[in-house]
């Protein structure tokens, strides 16, 4: 079901795939961590990745809910597991209802429903933790990240045996480390999300900036989205090694919301910014 050319970025050892315009569709996967923010109408390409993340109800964020999970029963996979703010479940359950009745085949699915603060666990060393935006009723946002253990320096020169032998013992030899890879923002009016470290130190940051001309910021503010000079000062309050923007309006021209950020942004960010709806990054 790929309606579009489907953007693909790669960053080390990610990539980076979907397609956002705000309005239209709005869907961005991460194979590698499968993982799937949002939905949009549910390309084939996202169909085996285990995990959604969805981060409010939005009809371009949300519609491919039901394909996706129907075509993961088609194809004889397990049930696809959709995280969903709380509200959301009930309206949920009935479109996979319908459809299911529409189908004539019942349409297994694992619903979840999140709310800030909470984790789920998507590897054995790889969790999702939410957090709250500003866009509709419930809507959160969405950081992966890996949990590691790390040795106190005070045991770093012993032996393997050595070590086995504290174990042994029941000596707490190591500390839990949080290593933040990719933080999805979603859809959202401004939020100084440097509060919360693990989106402020997230390797990758996914974020939208929807509108660019100053005669837009009103049309951003009505619709609870971030306008350029929004994001440059949240930017600025950040540490993320690279920064994908999502959700460019169709009012303005890429090369014109490319000339805008370069004028408005930082330069040490700007040099790190990813337009993901950039045609060097699209293809079949």
């Amino acid at each position: 079901m790929a309606s579009h050319n489907l953007v693909h970025i790669k960053i080390d050892d990610l990539e980076i795939i979907g397609y956002s315009v705000a309005g239209e569709e709005t869907v961005v996967a991460i194979p590698q961590l499968d993982v799937c923010f949002d939905v949009g109408k549910a390309p084939d390409q996202i169909i085996p990745i285990n995990h959604i993340l969805l981060t409010h109800g939005h009809m371009d964020h949300s519609a491919g809910i039901a394909y996706y999970l129907s075509q993961r029963n088609f194809c004889g996979q397990s049930p696809g597991t959709v995280l969903a703010p709380e509200n959301l479940l009930a309206p949920i359950k009935q479109i996979i209802g319908a459809s299911a009745r529409l189908d004539g085949n019942q349409i297994p699915a694992k619903l979840v429903g999140v709310k800030a603060g909470d984790e789920y666990q998507i590897k054995p060393n790889l969790i999702t933790r939410v957090f709250p935006t500003k866009h509709s009723s419930g809507s959160v946002g969405y950081s992966v990240i890996e949990k590691r253990k790390k040795l106190k320096s005070e045991y770093l020169q012993l032996t393997g045996p050595q070590i086995v032998e504290l174990k042994k013992q029941g000596i707490e030899i190591d500390y839990p480390v949080e290593i933040p890879i990719v933080t999805y923002i979603g859809d959202t009016q401004y939020v100084d999300f440097s509060q919360l470290e693990y989106i402020a130190k997230s390797r990758i940051l996914i974020a939208e900036c929807t509108f660019y001309e100053d005669e837009h910021a009103g049309r951003a503010e009505a619709g609870r989205h971030m306008h350029v000079t929004e994001f440059a000062e949240l930017l600025k309050k950040l540490q993320n090694e690279h920064i994908i923007i999502t959700h460019t309006t169709q009012r303005t021209p890429i090369q014109e919301i490319r000339k805008i950020l370069k004028e408005t942004v930082p330069p040490d960010k700007f040099e790190k910014v990813i337009l993901f709806m950039d045609r060097r990054y699209r293809r079949s």
